[in-house]
Formats: structure tokens, C-alpha cells, sequence
């Protein structure tokens, strides 16, 4: 027999010979100050209650509250009330780890606290700016923390009618035309938004830049997790599309009326 083999089969068996041993009842009721010949269940349920309250310190209570609102965060679904939870369950590990002199513990969340206050204010700030939008302030400022800006030149098109729509476009400098229907997109002009509700997102028009220019994009996919984080936020921007989309609907009839009134007109100077 190979002596490895041996040497193995040894270890093995005297681990498993001190878990045995480290296991047995009467070795367990010793580590709990128990006298393994006179056991009653009074005496186990007394010993067992004055562990708990030795336990019962300023220390420990918080690090429990901490943990309940550390569950809170883990049932919660849409990001603000996480992020209230997560700096609630914060506070109490922060006073945990002081009291407890446990260093790690303090800095840990000490740290955490200011970031989720952070992404909270700004959380907050974009379902605020985007209530106002709805009010009649058409201010895109709201989006811009979350996009990337991009520079196009004179003749260059942004995306034609019926490409595959990924993006949202917010106007910056320059002019930017939409082509079918010959509208001019002053600066602040919010592009694309429609490929982001449209069931196939495709795009319903095209638009070309007339004067060289900058914009901000955001992908719908980083609107989708903003949108999905907070509901209240999702609501608010669905309003604010369907303003838009009535605004551009208005227009077009106008325009169709006016061309209806100039071909009327012709028809009877004939």
C-alpha cells in the first residue's frame, strides 16, 4: 500500500474523529457552562436566556437594526427607497463599529453613507426636474448629467427614417433639420425619444444637420435602467414624450391645413 495513501486515510480519519468529538452533546452543553450529568430543560433555557441578555448591549442593537434594513434594501424594487434604507442601515453599522470599536465596520459605512446620499439627491433632482418639465418647462438640463456628447458637421445625418433606433438625442449648438417635414430643431431640442416607445424601434423620421453643431445622447438602455429604478421618474418622462408627440402632431396639422387653405385658394384665383 502506497504510505501517501496511509498518511491520507490517517488525517481523514482523525479530522473526522475531533469533529465527532467536538460534536458530542455532552461537550456542547459543557461549552455552554451546563453540567452534562444533571441537564433539565429549566436549566438549558435559563443558561440559554442569560447568554442572550449577556448579548443585549447598545453595540449589538444597532448592528441588529442595521441588519433589517440592510433586508429592507435587498426586498426593496425601485431605487429611492433603497437608497433611504441603505443610508438608514448605514447609520446604525456606523454606531455599531464605534461602539464596538470595530474600525472596519465604521469606515466601511462611514465611506458608503455620502455615495448613497449622493445618487439619492440625484435621484430626487431628475424626478424634480422632470415634474417641471411637465409643467411647461421644456429644460432638458435634467438628462444631461447621464450623456455623452458628440459633434456633427454640416450635411451629416444623425439617423434616417426607418433605421433601427438605440439612442435619444438632446440639441446643443447648431441646427438641425427634420427632413420629411422640412422643421428646423433649434438648441434644446430633444430628438429620438420616439424610437424609445415605438414597439420595433425604428425611426419615424430623419433628421440632418443644416448648421455644424453639438448634441448629448443617451442610450435607451441607460434610459430603460433610469426609467425601471424609478418608477415615479417613468412616469413623468412618458408625460413629457406624449406633450411632445401632441406638440408635433399640432404642427403638422397646421401645416397640412395651411397647405389645404393655399391649394383653396389657388383653385378659386383659377
Amino acid at each position: 500500500m502506497n504510505s501517501n495513501n496511509v498518511d491520507l486515510s490517517t488525517i481523514l480519519n482523525r479530522i473526522l474523529d475531533t469533529a465527532a468529538d467536538n460534536l458530542r452533546v455532552a461537550k456542547i452543553l459543557t461549552m455552554l457552562g451546563l453540567d452534562p450529568n444533571n441537564v433539565t430543560y429549566d436549566a438549558i433555557f435559563n443558561r440559554l436566556f442569560e447568554i442572550a441578555l449577556a448579548q443585549i448591549t447598545l453595540a449589538n442593537m444597532f448592528a441588529v437594526f442595521g441588519s433589517l434594513f440592510f433586508v429592507v434594501t435587498l426586498l426593496t424594487r425601485t431605487m429611492v427607497p433603497l437608497r433611504i434604507a441603505n443610508m438608514i442601515s448605514g447609520l446604525f453599522f456606523i454606531g455599531f463599529g464605534a461602539l464596538a470599536s470595530d474600525i472596519k465596520t465604521f469606515l466601511l459605512y462611514l465611506f458608503l453613507f455620502p455615495i448613497n446620499a449622493l445618487r439619492l439627491y440625484q435621484m430626487q433632482r431628475l424626478v424634480k426636474k422632470a415634474r417641471s418639465a411637465t409643467k411647461g418647462d421644456k429644460s432638458m438640463e435634467w438628462l444631461k448629467p447621464f450623456m455623452t456628447e458628440r459633434k456633427y458637421r454640416k450635411g451629416d445625418k444623425l439617423f434616417k427614417k426607418g433605421d433601427l433606433a438605440n439612442e435619444m438625442f438632446l440639441t446643443i449648438t447648431g441646427s438641425f433639420r427634420v427632413t420629411e417635414f422640412n422643421v428646423e430643431l433649434p438648441p434644446g431640442s430633444l430628438m429620438g425619444e420616439l424610437g424609445f416607445l415605438t414597439p420595433n424601434n425604428k425611426r419615424t423620421a430623419t433628421i440632418e444637420c443644416t448648421e455644424a453643431g453639438q448634441v448629448l445622447t443617451i442610450e435607451y438602455d441607460k434610459l430603460l435602467e433610469i426609467y425601471f429604478q424609478n418608477p415615479e421618474f417613468g412616469y413623468y418622462f412618458l408625460i413629457l414624450t406624449s406633450q411632445r408627440l401632441l406638440e408635433n402632431n399640432a404642427k403638422l396639422e397646421a401645416t397640412v391645413a395651411q397647405l389645404k387653405t393655399a391649394a383653396q385658394n389657388s383653385t378659386a384665383a383659377n
